[in-house]
């Protein structure tokens, strides 16, 4: 089986699962026209990456059945509409209480960001808080990386997760450099970015005078 017909059988049995609910083999077999061996070896491959659970059904007549069932894992591969959601309900905010309703729910959310990781950013030196926040970011689906020159360090996140957040709302990307200004203990600026038409988001750390 060529690797296209193989990618679309999986997206279909995660469709099935995903509209019908709980399925067994026999079950996906019948409406895959495929045989029950094949859809194993979909299954069991979706079970290692964490996107499928089981549970034993005992049956009136025949043997137990196992019940195949997405995880939330699985749940994050279909479409979501989140940042629409957050943009219209920005948007009621700022027409009912205006901009520093806004500003101050971003400087709370900068607050509890500092108060989360600061724990982890307790290193001497600065090289080391650096590696530690592009760690960070990291976790966050940022895709980012970094890099030491002699004016100091040079971070590159080249994906935004809130990119449609942050080009309506500038305050988000204001935040984001105040929060690594405070964790790093460090003088940030921002160089480049994302969500005013940039090709990535660029910061330059230096530390600050003793």
């Amino acid at each position: 089986m060529n690797h296209d017909l193989e990618t679309s059988t999986r997206k279909v049995i995660l469709s099935m699962l995903k509209t019908q609910g709980q399925l067994s083999v026999a079950n996906m077999s019948e409406q895959l026209g495929v045989t029950k061996m094949a859809v194993r070896r979909h299954l069991n491959t979706m079970e290692q990456e964490g996107l499928l659970n089981t549970r034993l059904v005992h049956q009136p007549m025949g043997r137990p059945a196992n019940l195949y069932f997405l995880t939330d894992r699985a749940d994050s591969l279909f479409p979501k509409n989140y940042e629409l959601l957050t943009l219209d309900l920005l948007g009621e905010l700022l027409e009912e209480e205006g901009q520093q309703r806004i500003e101050f729910l971003f400087k709370r959310r900068e607050s509890k960001l500092t108060a989360k990781y600061q724990s982890r950013m307790q290193a001497d030196s600065l090289k080391e808080r650096v590696s530690e926040l592009v760690n960070i970011q990291n976790e966050n689906g940022y895709m980012v990386d970094w890099v030491q020159q002699e004016e100091g360090f040079i971070v590159s996140e080249h994906n935004c997760p809130i990119a449609q957040v942050a080009v309506q709302f500038e305050q988000a990307c204001q935040c984001e450099l105040s929060l690594f200004q405070n964790l790093l203990d460090a003088e940030v600026e921002r160089t480049e970015c994302l969500a005013k038409g940039g090709t990535k988001c660029v910061y330059v750390i230096q530390g600050r005078p003793v």
